[in-house]
């Protein structure tokens, strides 16, 4: 698959312009995992890319429509990270399969951390440019600042990632610096 084939998924799919930035971070941190672990980064980048991308078209069957097309379109690897990306809690029922792989552990660990620092940088005066793991850190601790993101979430991808907490945010707000003129507000 392609990202010109990706991006078109998402013009079909998604119709929330928060989702598609959500997902480019997404894609722009997995690509930088991809290229420190020595791994494919066209195809961990566009599972970072599709990981939601049936969210907004499908939530009830969030990610099976993703993960069906990624199959059909002979994409077992990236079909099977994004079916790992979540955890099977309640409000899901059993939608998740079990992160077997790098590129599953990764995606994981990038996913609700994006969001999260999406939402920190829409409240500073000069966004992602000069955001630091200190502000994020700090934020964190606000449970009311942005309550609907799970922190359990964003520290647990870490550590299943094997990269130390404060490491791995200032690499994902480095990695989400190189696209800061998408993810504006």
């Amino acid at each position: 698959m392609t990202r010109e084939e990706a991006l078109k998924i998402l013009d079909q799919w998604v119709t929330k312009p928060f989702s598609r930035k959500h997902m480019l971070a997404v894609e722009a941190c997995m690509r930088a995992y991809a290229k420190k672990f020595g791994e494919d980064e066209e195809k961990w980048g566009l599972s970072g890319l599709l990981h939601d991308a049936d969210w907004d078209s499908f939530p009830d069957e969030h990610p099976a429509k993703i993960v069906e097309l990624l199959k059909e379109k002979g994409e077992p690897e990236m079909a099977q990270a994004i079916a790992s990306h979540g955890n099977n809690s309640p409000a899901y029922g059993n939608r998740f399969s079990e992160r077997k792989e790098l590129m599953d552990k990764a995606l994981y660990a990038c996913d609700e951390i994006t969001g999260f620092v999406m939402a920190v940088s829409y409240v500073r005066p000069n966004g992602m440019s000069d955001l630091e793991v200190s502000s994020v850190k700090k934020k964190l601790k606000d449970k009311g600042f942005a309550a609907q993101v799970n922190r359990e979430e964003i520290y647990e991808g870490a550590e299943l990632l094997g990269v130390p907490f404060d490491q791995h945010l200032a690499f994902v707000i480095d990695s989400m610096k190189t696209i800061q003129d998408q993810l504006a507000k």
